[in-house]
């Protein structure tokens, strides 16, 4: 496996990143000697405010059934007895003026349900990742966009918005993508208005994070030139 722990130092202090990049995995069965996620989230982005802080476990699909919309986009479907959540939840959805039904179907879904999930910081993952999450300032996700596209690792999507989950199967199935996020996730945790996600795929990371040494290098030059013709042509 990559050094996770060097790319998370890497990630963390290039970035400003004011909590770790987060790990996730989908697996076919546990991997030997992480816990089993035990008690209950109100959503499926609330499995990442929990690695951020630290812990490395994993779920399975009944752990997300608090989150019909999470559950959608990772391909779980919800027991009988909870079927009606999901169109409970888009019809407020809708009358609320959120979000409009024919937006629905072009919402990114995992391919295949996964039998489990692992959440971890990225320097403590047991397993390789198939998406690294992380939050930063618009100023710093700059840097990244600007290495993704230097490294032809950047998903030809716009910027996107609600749901921020669907960021993960968009990431799997197209590249680095940038989420604005949604009040949904923000609330569940609790990052700080002024930041936005990075969903990167894996098996991108290490060579977005090499990309990303020579853009930082790139910008510091340009900074400089920017600065001095402002100096020299600004008049006012």
């Amino acid at each position: 496996m990559p050094d996770y722990q060097t790319l998370e130092l890497q990630l963390r202090e290039t970035l400003n990143l004011k909590r770790p990049p987060v790990a996730v995995a989908f697996l076919d069965a546990p991997p030997a000697g992480v816990e089993k996620f035990a008690g209950s989230e109100p959503s499926g982005c609330s499995f990442w405010r929990l690695a951020a802080q630290g812990r490395a476990f994993y779920t399975v699909p009944s752990d997300h059934y608090n989150c019909p919309v999470g559950s959608y986009t990772h391909k779980i479907e919800l027991p009988a007895d909870r079927a009606r959540e999901l169109p409970d939840i888009l019809g407020t959805m809708t009358s609320l003026g959120y979000l409009k039904m024919e937006e629905v179907p072009g919402i990114p879904v995992l391919r295949e349900t996964p039998k489990v999930i692992v959440y971890a910081p990225l320097s403590k993952t047991p397993v390789d990742p198939d998406v690294v999450l992380l939050a930063a300032v618009p100023g710093k996700l700059m840097l990244l966009e600007e290495a993704a596209l230097q490294a032809g690792l950047a998903a030809k999507l716009p910027l996107l918005a609600r749901p921020t989950c669907m960021a993960i199967p968009a990431a799997i199935g197209l590249g680095m993508v940038t989420s604005a996020g949604c009040i949904g996730n923000r609330v569940y945790t609790s990052i700080n208005d002024d930041e936005l996600y990075s969903a990167i795929p894996g098996a991108a990371l290490q060579p977005l994070a090499d990309a990303l040494q020579t853009v930082m290098q790139a910008n510091a030059a340009l900074a400089e030139y920017h600065q001095g013709r402002r100096n020299l042509l600004s008049t006012a």
